[in-house]
């Protein structure tokens, strides 16, 4: 029996509808719309197409939003001395540098600078420290997805074998932390490890995440299995996933499409932790 697939877009458009709500409730009781902000540098056409999708959903649920847009020139200090006026505006509950930046500009230095409470992204140390030691805080977009997407089905977690392929800071790394933290068995997986579908094949839930079109066969999966695939590639005119769906599919017990997956959630998700942004500084005044 094939897999069932997981429709991201469906589940955000749930999430977003969600979202809507709350932010309505939150505009009314504290007499203004939750606000988000998110700085672009440079003209990489897929950072705009991402940043303008950011700014219509956020408009589209309620926020106030603001883009500011930088030239691929811009000098190192005036990215930081924006993201510090940020960091101080009471307009703005959370805000985020969209990646990659240019190559004159430390991105780590920019991505750091942000506020942990304006960390929307969930990418500062802070943020992610306090991932690491269960504490409240933003997570990254994509692994909150990825786990609203498992539980939109209702999988039992608790004792399964997780693999992650992948450790970035963005999705590999935190994604575990999460599946640890509903009692999985986590195994991560990367470059350097032997006999990748040795991993693979004993996984209940799979999470890949490397930029490797077509990287995980049906032969690598265990029958029954959850996959969840994050990679995006693009080849040709089209974009690839680190799965090879159509043969996966068959032996998957629940599988997410690329596109129209984990992307979706990604977005649905950066808006929920600008919302949650804005509650926690609500009650902060």
């Amino acid at each position: 029996m094939a897999a069932k697939i997981i429709d991201g877009k469906a589940l955000a458009a749930q999430v977003k509808g969600e979202l809507r709500g709350r932010a309505a409730a939150l505009a009314k009781k504290h007499g203004r719309k939750p606000g988000i902000a998110v700085v672009l540098v440079g003209d990489n056409p897929a950072s705009q197409a991402y940043v303008r999708n950011k700014i219509r959903d956020a408009e589209e649920l309620g926020f106030y939003a603001e883009k500011h847009e930088l030239p691929e020139n811009t000098p190192e200090k005036k990215v930081m001395a924006l993201v510090e006026r940020l960091n101080k505006d009471a307009k703005i509950d959370g805000f985020l540098v969209q990646l990659p930046l240019p190559k004159h500009i430390n991105a780590e230095r920019v991505t750091q600078a942000v506020l942990p409470e304006k960390d929307i992204d969930g990418l500062t140390a802070v943020s992610q420290g306090r991932l690491a030691v269960g504490m409240r805080g933003h997570v990254a977009c994509t692994p909150r997805g990825i786990m609203r997407i498992i539980d939109s089905v209702n999988y039992p977690l608790e004792g399964k074998e997780a693999v992650v392929i992948g450790r970035s800071n963005i999705v590999g790394k935190p994604v575990a932390l999460l599946l640890l933290e509903r009692n999985c068995t986590v195994t991560i997986c990367h470059s350097r490890t032997k006999d990748l579908g040795k991993h693979t094949k004993r996984a209940d839930v799979l999470v890949v995440a490397v930029g490797k079109p077509g990287l995980i066969t049906k032969d690598m999966v265990k029958a029954g299995a959850m996959v969840i695939d994050v990679g995006t590639t693009k080849v040709g005119d089209r974009l690839r996933g680190d799965v090879d769906f159509e043969k996966v599919r068959e032996i998957a017990g629940w599988i997410t499409p690329m596109p129209g997956g984990v992307g979706p959630m990604t977005r649905a998700c950066l808006l929920e932790n600008a919302l949650d942004a804005a509650g926690r500084a609500a009650e902060r005044k």
